[in-house]
């Protein structure tokens, strides 16, 4: 099989008609977010474990098996490791870390090449993957196929690296360019992404990390806080077939229909569990009087009781005495009994529902 050859952007043949009723249809589900977003005076706190579930789910879909309780029980007990998990929590928090990099960066310039390397590097960084030119655009020619396939027995052979530059230039002139319609944008961009595939490993979470930063960048969303992979992670084998139509027949409407459709979906449900949380946060206010206490348990939905002092700000004797009054309110839950110095985990459970909950 041949390296595959990606089609110039912009492209020149897209039926925009076709479109027409899914951009409506998308752009009012991701700006009624956006207006919610605004109107919550600290989404950073209260969405915080949503940005943690994106990283979970992103990574899910590469394969990893940690859930949302997983990590954040292991940010809780003071980073203990469970071999069996480790490196599948390690790869989320990378994730979270690559965000925080990217948005830092984006406050110098605008997104380009570099930020990729950069972003590429953190993913990869003490994980699967690590060996594999952590950082660096590939230098050899890669593909897609079963375990053990040579590249006349894959099912997708990317471009080749003696053009990749050429590619993924052309990939980050598109990303500022002014399109007819910025999702429709996002869409291609990133398709073209996937396709070109300029890492020998991590491609898929580089490609998924850019949605949020790319709807921040052009002003769809005040906020970066955009969570899509649990539609896809949900559609998974869609996800991957609709890319594939684009290599096998050049189909870029369907791909980019079934991504204005995961754009429109994604935004109802993120927009249903901000104001479930947000619901819980001002239910929650009149049970616990303390707004650092409040804010502690939403940014933290599961610690420790040792880390729940320093959360807190709280003497230890009060802190350990609110602890014990939420969880007879039963507000917390116990995860783990402390034993001797190792800290009880607690739990809160209402928050943690509403993030695991799935209406898609």
């Amino acid at each position: 099989m041949n390296p595959y050859i990606p089609d110039s952007l912009p492209l020149t043949t897209l039926n925009w008609e076709k479109l027409i009723p899914l951009l409506g249809a998308s752009h009012s589900e991701l700006a009624r977010y956006d207006g919610f977003l605004q109107s919550i005076a600290n989404p950073h706190i209260l969405l915080s474990p949503l940005t943690t579930q994106e990283a979970v789910l992103s990574s899910r879909i590469e394969g990893t098996q940690a859930t949302l309780e997983d990590v954040l029980e292991f940010q809780a007990a003071t980073k203990q490791k469970d071999p069996s998990k480790y490196e599948d929590i390690q790869e989320i928090l990378n994730y979270q870390k690559a965000m925080e990099y990217a948005l830092e960066e984006m406050k110098q310039r605008p997104i380009n090449l570099n930020m990729l390397q950069g972003i590429h590097s953190i993913l990869l960084g003490s994980v699967r993957g690590r060996n594999k030119r952590r950082g660096e655009f590939r230098k050899v020619q890669n593909w897609i196929g079963r375990p053990g396939a040579t590249i006349d027995q894959a099912s997708y052979v990317p471009p080749d690296p003696l053009y990749l530059m050429e590619h993924l230039t052309g990939w980050e002139n598109y990303f500022h360019y002014e399109e007819k319609d910025r999702l429709v944008q996002m869409a291609v961009i990133h398709a073209q992404f996937e396709i070109i595939h300029p890492f020998l490993d991590g491609n898929g979470r580089v490609g998924r990390i850019f949605i949020p930063l790319f709807l921040f960048e052009k002003g769809l969303l005040h906020s970066p806080m955009f969570y899509l992979s649990e539609y896809l992670e949900k559609h998974r084998d869609v996800y991957y077939s609709e890319l594939r139509s684009i290599t096998e027949e050049k189909s870029w409407e369907e791909w980019i229909e079934f991504f204005l459709t995961a754009v429109r979906e994604q935004a109802k449900e993120n927009s249903r569990k901000a104001r479930a949380i947000l619901a819980l946060y001002n239910e929650m206010k009149e049970k616990v009087s303390s707004i650092s206490v409040l804010d502690s348990l939403f940014k933290h939905p599961i610690f420790s009781t040792s880390e729940f002092t320093e959360l807190t700000g709280l003497p230890k004797t009060n802190s350990f005495r609110t602890v014990t009054g939420l969880k007879e309110e039963g507000i917390l839950k116990t995860l783990s009994e402390g034993k001797g110095k190792k800290p009880s985990i607690m739990v809160f459970t209402p928050l943690i529902d509403i993030i695991n909950s799935i209406n898609l």
